[in-house]
């Protein structure tokens, strides 16, 4: 009876477990008050923007989502993020000058007043108001149909155009508008001469603009083509522009004289605004690529500089038979022309200018583009117009992830050579520095480097500073030049011919078309005290590279592994391997392969290990899995797991056609096993044995005790079922696997059939070790009952801690592992971790997590927490990943169940499968195709912005001579942090907000049915409520 009992509380162990573990993630969901508080850190670019703002004087951006997100940056570091409750598109952001103030605009035709408050040392964005514009009963909606809004420079008027063309007025913060001041499009009809009072002129406000040196006169453009300047105090049109095409935008010169207008048919005038004449002809009418039918401009600045050359920077007008699909943005000035053509529609741009109204020249620096995949940065000063690195919104995209990998606490050695690699493929960006600089961020230098590895569809392996708030781009490798593909990898797609017209050039990193889906990268292993590097594909390729400072010219060896060993009946009907070049190929400085193992069939590498002290890097596929020895350049062994069923193993992941007949016969025989369970499960007894047993549990003595769950019946597996060689899990570990008394190398593998392999290796002494091979045999062979995936193996020495990573002992960063007492084996499976005496491979316990919970096991990784109250006190444990989304830490060796959260949601399947633990605590996953979500189950170990942004202070901008704008005096900046103990109100995050996107719902729908392996990622992601704060202490 006992062994179906289980203690109850301990207080002790319930306080330490406080000092150990702490929940932090931005998804709003509650928390424990005790234990857990809630903050956010994203990485990468918002999905799907929709909108975006900029306050010169705050020099904050601001971008707004379809799912009603907005996300404010600043200097490196400076972050918020909020959310609507209505989650709907924001459409419009307006930053109120030189206020801590926003309004934001959603397709509901509703209007949002935010603001940024200053709370225990750090700021909070909130939201104050909401209000909608409300029309006369019976009147259409179009009537109140807001097109523009225009807040006033004294912050404390909106004037709003809608489709009807009235301008409504309405007064901050309150939100009340202001019938009596309303200019209505009657008003200013009566007040047109004669000769323009036609009601064609009038439809929807296209723009409004406030004059730049009068704050009592606006500008008001109706898209028919009519433009009035229009008095406040006198309620009268002081001007009047009448052209002959549909209004797309306008803009005011800073010194009030011209007007730049940009119509539909790809043109652009020129308007004097003077008092002699009351209607004046255009100065100029241009068509800029012309003569043939062109695009409209919709958008257009003209910006005076102090050399007298004014910049003209438009948006569209491209020639419509040709270039109608580009999506671009030209820059005219002083004889240079030149069209940036991005790869992804424009959501918006804006450019950085002199700060100061008052100022007599604009002085344009930097043009900021928001396209819908990526943010682009030019640099204005420097000749050629270069781009600008990008410290924050990486494109994390750019192509499609299809993998991740963390390395922790980077030797500064590694970390500087990676750096200095990664800045010789920078030479093309600008060395501005970064012009979007307010805020001053309080967070505090990171403990550590880390390093977060994300491979691609095309083939690139990225290499991302995680060390703090900002995912920054280290080095980006390129595995293409080792294989001959249809393209040629010193192609320059964006390299143009002097004369041709129109002048483009291909801006921005997005690109989401690979040459080759073989060339994806699906496993990543790093070791971080060798510099040894191992990455392996779709079709089979596993590259070994090392670290070389300098560019090497070198041809790759090549080494075939038939995983088949050359059983019969067996025949591959998916994709081809890639051809690999022969000759020798150039590389630039950074990570240069050396070696390639090519698996056959080409089938997508499952697993991969990387020993760097051996020498020795494993891999394995659906087939089975090898041990290469990439010192000698010889493989040692290859293991075949496929059984005799496993047909649709051989059909490749490109080319997966499943037999209706086999699924039917294996959805019978399920449908069969389930039946025959379930009269087991409920065997008929005399009613007299359940009043025995609940007598008997009412004995004093179990009072005090827990009674243990009631378990699942979980059906054991058929041996039959598809991809059961499919190897999920590869372990290097040097313990006692044939006896007790010596201890040796030795490989792991596990596979979806629940079958673990054990190889003893012999590895030579250093001395001899480019002389005798490696050798293998294979020792063990267990089979777990139910036949669940392994997904994790792990062996612990006698003092039940984990074994360190090789070389971690030689460079003094780990204590020796005890190998005087027994060793223990862990295999964690799907279903149930269980826990093995070495080498008798006896079961010793085990924790059933899917019999208890009906949850399985989906990521798992061995973690170090540290207290946060005593600096020298940690333990090791477990954190688990469920395919419910649940994270949860289950301690070593005991198997307890420690804390359990609630992460990610159980239908986001990208994100569950996209998810990487670090070595302390924390984790990454993606809540969309471009962004990582961060979290941590450490109390010691948490990155979290926390930031000031002050309007009391306010930086005067001038540009630097020539390198690019100068750094002011820092101003307040953004994002606060929540105290231990302190309750914050959850709201509810993104992924709320993106599944009720019905865009979002498809692509949920096609990440389910397609194949995950493709890197075709859909995600969505948790939405923080209305009053979302980047922490805030108190």
């Amino acid at each position: 009876m006992r062994r179906f009992l289980r203690p109850g509380h301990d207080p002790v162990r319930e306080r330490l477990k406080r000092d150990l573990f702490q929940f932090n993630k931005g998804t709003g969901l509650q928390a424990h008050p005790t234990c857990f508080s809630l903050q956010t850190v994203e990485h990468g670019f918002p999905h799907q923007p929709s909108a975006l703002g900029y306050s010169p004087s705050l020099r904050i951006l601001a971008i707004g989502t379809r799912s009603g997100a907005i996300k404010l940056y600043g200097a490196p570091g400076v972050e918020f993020m909020g959310l609507h409750q209505e989650n709907n598109a924001v459409t419009q952001i307006h930053l109120l000058p030189g206020q801590c103030q926003l309004v934001t605009l959603l397709d509901d035709n509703s209007l949002h007043l935010w603001s940024l408050k200053v709370k225990g040392g750090a700021s909070e964005l909130q939201e104050d108001e909401s209000f909608t514009l409300r029309g006369p009963p019976g009147a259409a909606p179009s009537a109140t149909q807001i097109t523009v809004v225009l807040p006033h420079s004294s912050c404390e008027l909106l004037y709003l155009g809608t489709e009807s063309g009235n301008v409504f007025v309405v007064q901050l913060p309150a939100f009340r508008a202001l019938e009596d001041r309303t200019i209505s499009s009657d008003a200013v009809l009566q007040r047109l001469p004669e000769e323009a009072r036609h009601r064609r002129v009038f439809e929807m406000v296209e723009a409004l603009q406030e004059h730049p040196r009068d704050p009592n006169q606006i500008l008001i453009g109706y898209s028919r083509g009519l433009v009035v300047i229009w008095d406040l105090q006198g309620s009268r049109v002081l001007y009047h522009f009448l052209s002959s095409q549909q209004l797309e935008n306008i803009w005011w010169q800073r010194d009030g004289r011209l007007l730049v207008s940009c119509h539909s048919d790809g043109s652009y005038c020129q308007w004097p605004v003077s008092s002699e004449a009351q209607q004046p002809e255009p100065l100029r009418s241009l068509v800029p690529y012309g003569p043939f039918p062109c695009k409209a401009i919709t958008r257009i600045l003209w910006l005076t500089t102090r050399q007298g050359l004014p910049f003209t920077i438009f948006q569209g007008g491209m020639p419509r038979a040709s270039y109608g699909d580009r999506h671009c943005i030209s820059v005219i000035h002083d004889g240079q022309q030149t069209a940036f053509d991005f790869t992804s529609r424009v959501i918006g741009f804006t450019v950085l200018t002199e700060a100061d109204p008052a100022a007599t020249f604009d002085d344009p620096y930097a043009l900021v583009v928001l396209a819908e995949e990526e943010l682009v940065v030019i640099d204005l000063q420097t000749a050629g117009w270069p781009p600008v690195q990008l410290p924050y919104l990486a494109s994390l995209h750019c192509s499609a992830i299809t993998c991740s990998h963390h390395v922790s606490n980077i030797p500064l050695k590694l970390w500087e050579r990676i750096i200095a690699a990664g800045s010789r493929q920078n030479a093309h960006f600008s060395t501005m520095e970064w012009p979007i600089d307010g805020g001053t961020s309080l967070t505090p230098a990171p403990p550590q480097r880390d390093l977060l590895l994300t491979g691609h569809e095309d083939g690139t392996v990225r290499f991302w500073d995680a060390s703090g708030v900002c995912l920054r781009l280290l080095y980006k490798l390129s595995t293409v030049r080792v294989f001959l593909t249809d393209t040629d990898p010193n192609e320059n797609f964006s390299a143009q011919g002097e004369d041709e017209w129109p002048p483009l050039r291909k801006v921005g990193s997005f690109d989401p078309y690979s040459d080759d889906p073989r060339l994806g990268i699906q496993k990543i292993f790093l070791c971080k005290y060798s510099g040894y590097l191992a990455v392996a594909g779709t079709a089979g390729q596993v590259l070994v590279l090392e670290l070389n400072d300098e560019a090497a010219e070198q041809a790759v060896e090549q080494v075939e592994a038939d995983l088949l060993q050359d059983q019969e009946g067996y025949r591959w009907k998916g994709h081809e391997r890639l051809a690999a070049r022969s000759g020798p190929v150039r590389f630039e400085p950074g990570f240069q392969p050396f070696v390639l193992v090519q698996c056959q069939p080409p089938a997508v590498v499952t697993s991969l290990a990387l020993h760097s002290e051996w020498r020795l890097v494993a891999f394995g596929t659906s087939h089975g899995f090898g041990l290469f020895d990439h010192q000698q350049r010889r493989q040692v062994f290859v293991k075949c797991t496929l059984h005799p069923s496993d047909q649709l193993a051989l059909e490749g992941p490109l080319s997966r056609v499943k037999s209706l007949k086999k699924s039917l016969r294996q959805s019978f025989r399920r449908m069969r096993r389930s039946r025959v369970s379930s009269r087991k499960r409920h065997p008929a007894g005399p009613p007299g044995e359940a009043q025995e047993g609940s007598a008997k549990a009412e004995r004093p003595g179990l009072q005090n005790m827990e009674l243990a769950p009631v378990q699942r019946k979980i059906e054991a597996r058929s041996a039959e079922d598809s991809f059961t060689g499919f190897v999920r899990t590869l372990y290097f570990a040097d313990t006692y696997l044939k006896d007790s008394s010596r201890h040796c190398p030795s490989l792991w593998a596990g596979t979806n059939g629940g079958t673990i392999y054990a190889f003893s290796l012999r590895v030579p002494p250093a001395e001899r070790r480019m002389d005798e091979p490696v050798r293998a045999e294979q020792a063990k062979e267990i089979q777990l009952m139910h036949r669940a995936p392994v997904v994790g193996i792990l062996v612990l020495d006698g003092h039940s801690v984990p074994l360190p990573e090789p070389l971690e002992v030689a460079h003094d960063l780990s204590k020796s592992p005890d190998m005087q007492g027994s060793h223990q084996l862990l295999v964690v499976s799907e279903e149930q971790f269980k826990v093995f005496t070495l080498p008798k491979v006896s079961a010793k316990l085990k924790l059933k997590l899917t019999a208890l919970e009906g949850s399985r096991v989906r990521r798992v990784s061995v973690a170090h927490f540290g207290s946060r109250r005593a600096e020298d006190y940690g333990e090791h444990h477990l954190a688990v990943l469920t395919n419910l989304g649940d994270i949860q830490v289950v301690s070593l060796p005991l198997l307890k169940p420690q804390v359990r959260y609630s992460c990610i949601r159980r239908e986001d399947v990208s994100g569950i499968a996209s998810c990487v633990f670090t070595k302390y605590g924390q984790g990454f996953y993606l809540i969309s195709p471009s962004e990582f979500e961060r979290f941590s189950l450490s109390t010691k170990w948490l990155v979290e912005p926390r930031c000031l942004v002050d309007s009391a202070e306010t930086k005067n901008h001038r540009p630097g001579n020539g390198a690019g704008p100068k750094k002011a005096p820092s101003r307040a900046r953004n994002s606060g942090t929540q105290s231990d103990g302190e309750e914050k109100q959850p709201g509810l995050v993104m992924e709320r907000a993106l599944l009720s996107d019905e865009r979002v719902l498809k692509e949920i729908q096609s990440t389910l049915e397609g194949d995950r392996g493709s890197g075709n990622w859909r995600s969505h992601r948790a939405a923080v409520g209305c009053s979302l704060s980047n922490g805030g202490a108190e």
